[in-house]
């Protein structure tokens, strides 16, 4: 038995490339978006899932703590806050580890993307106070917008931010060459029930981005500071 919840599978948009067999479409995303007041696009980074919660640092699963070696500084400063925590699920982006994107422009090795409360996803200002009190950075903002009325006119912005390389200079992990940044999330910058999550957040993922294979853990790289020594929670 999991000892939380794990993070929910975020849906695609129907015109979002980069799906794989176990991706799952919210084909009806429109009727869900075109209500919602207010949206966030922020930038989808290419890392690992995690989650600081009273009980532990997770992974993707939350059957157990995880124990990598890629979250060790981030596991020890979760002794510093675990006590502070209480009913807060913290979920942030760790781009300890490079996967398929070397990110050339880092200040930070993890970045804040959402926090959970007893069954509720707190709003984005929510989400942005506690970053700040944990001394957490959030993932890069794109943009604001308030309920799009025109689909074809939401699409086509999306698709012209995401020809973009990032808020954090993308390359190619393999090549070294430049690269478009990962995809973007959309999610209802207010809060929601846990429940109606596929309803309030959606992803744009390129083609082709996974390069990756299960054995990337066993040579994997620590990317690069810009003041190497780090910020917050990394202290190497």
């Amino acid at each position: 038995m999991a000892i939380s919840e794990k993070y929910g599978r975020t849906y695609h948009f129907p015109f979002s490339p980069g799906t794989t067999s176990d991706d799952r479409i919210q084909h009806n995303y429109w009727q869900y978006i075109s209500t919602i007041p207010a949206l966030i696009h922020t930038e989808k980074l290419d890392g690992e899932n995690n989650c600081l919660s009273r009980h532990g640092v997770f992974a993707r699963s939350h059957v157990a703590p995880t124990t990598s070696p890629w979250t060790e500084t981030l596991r020890r400063y979760w002794q510093l806050i675990k006590n502070d925590l209480g009913d807060l699920e913290i979920f942030l982006e760790n781009v300890y580890a490079i996967h398929s994107i070397a990110y050339k422009n880092l200040d930070h090795h993890f970045y804040v993307f959402a926090v959970r409360e007893n069954g509720q996803w707190l709003s984005w200002e929510e989400t942005c106070f506690y970053a700040a009190m944990l001394d957490l950075p959030v993932v890069p903002v794109i943009k604001k917008l308030p309920a799009p009325t025109s689909q074809q006119s939401f699409e086509s912005d999306l698709l012209d931010i995401v020809n973009g390389p990032g808020a954090f200079a993308a390359h190619d992990a393999f090549t070294g060459a430049p690269a478009t940044m990962e995809g973007v999330v959309t999610r209802d910058a207010g809060s929601y029930p846990v429940s109606s999550f596929a309803e309030h957040v959606f992803k744009y993922v390129r083609k082709g981005h996974v390069k990756t294979d299960v054995h990337w853990t066993r040579n994997w790289k620590r990317a690069r500071l810009n003041y190497e020594g780090g910020q917050y929670v990394d202290y190497q």
